[in-house]
């Protein structure tokens, strides 16, 4: 695989935690630089140690992983989207905290969640030849760059949705997790279809 190749999958591969990175940064109350970049770290670091863990298991037993990741997905992003749903839905117009930070257990949470379409990358690059260290660093530094992006946009749109932004945010990881088990069911849908 090549370099324009790589990067093109790097950035593919963060496009949900840029999603999510969106969401997150609206729910909070102006969310600082600081706060962004420790997000964008989080879900950085964990998106590029997933596609390792995914091409090492390649190596073990692909068809066993691949069978289940975007369930496990699917459910992690459906419960924090939930979650951030009714904290939402919950809040008072005026009255209610505000937030400066998420905490360390959801953004990890969030993250690991978010990747785990790339730990099913890793388990095909495994079946490549491919520089895995490298791809790995890509996927992160990419998802770095993107998640602290998206949490900054977050900071803009989230003044302007109030108390809705926390409701979107989770929408938004809801649909995620609903956009990779679509995708799976339906790739497994088209392999039994004759032709």
């Amino acid at each position: 695989m090549n370099l324009s190749a790589t990067l093109i999958l790097a950035f593919g591969m963060s496009m949900d935690a840029f999603a999510a990175s969106v969401g997150k940064g609206a729910s909070l109350h102006k969310p600082a630089l600081r706060e962004a970049l420790r997000t964008g770290l989080i879900f950085g670091v964990i998106e590029a140690i997933t596609p390792l863990i995914g091409w090492g298991l390649g190596l073990l037993a692909s068809q066993y992983i691949m069978r289940w990741d975007h369930w496990v997905a699917f459910a992690l992003l459906a419960f924090l989207g939930g979650r951030m749903v009714l904290a939402g839905w919950r809040q008072q117009p005026v009255e209610a905290p505000l937030v400066g930070k998420h905490s360390l257990g959801v953004l990890i949470a969030t993250a690991i969640a978010t990747s785990l379409d790339a730990l099913a990358i890793g388990v095909g690059l495994a079946m490549l030849q491919v520089n895995i260290l490298h791809t790995a660093l890509l996927i992160g530094l990419a998802t770095l760059i993107m998640s602290t992006i998206g949490m900054l946009l977050g900071r803009f749109v989230g003044p302007c949705l109030g108390n809705k932004a926390e409701i979107i945010g989770g929408v938004i990881l809801i649909g995620i997790g609903c956009n990779i088990l679509y995708s799976h069911i339906g790739e497994a849908m088209l392999a039994y279809l004759p032709g």
